[in-house]
């Protein structure tokens, strides 16, 4: 009863009484990747928090151990700022903008803000200081 590379993928190891590992077992049968959930590297037995390598309890005692040891350094877990709220869509991302800017507005604008008219206008009450 020992351990042979998968005959499909050759990647991963399997029983030698099982014909393929589950991973080439779920493709055969159409399903797509499953996302899997990562553990908690100090523990081994919960789920990590998104974007970290540990999950909340390892990180709580860490932060607390962290405070007895050093009192200067003062972290906390604040457990609101962890929870994950899901976006539905880009509309909640990215504001909503008003229609552009028609072409007439758009040149009293540039025309406004243009460099070579702010520049003259110096150049005008500079001779007018002068005088």
């Amino acid at each position: 009863m020992g351990l042979i590379k998968c005959p499909r993928c050759e990647l991963n190891y399997i029983r030698e009484e099982e014909g393929y590992c589950p991973i080439c077992k779920r493709e055969m049968k159409g399903e797509g990747q499953r996302e899997e959930i990562e553990m908690c590297t100090v523990c081994n037995e919960h789920p990590a928090l998104p974007g970290k390598d540990v999950c909340l309890f390892c990180l709580k005692e860490m932060n607390a151990d962290a405070n007895r040891d050093e009192d200067e350094n003062e972290v906390r877990v604040d457990e609101a700022s962890l929870s994950i709220d899901p976006v539905s869509g880009m509309d909640e991302i990215i504001p909503e903008m008003d229609e552009d800017i028609p072409e007439r507005e758009y040149d009293e604008i540039e025309s406004d803000l243009s460099l070579e008219e702010m520049e003259e206008d110096e150049d005008a009450e500079d001779e007018e200081e002068e005088e």
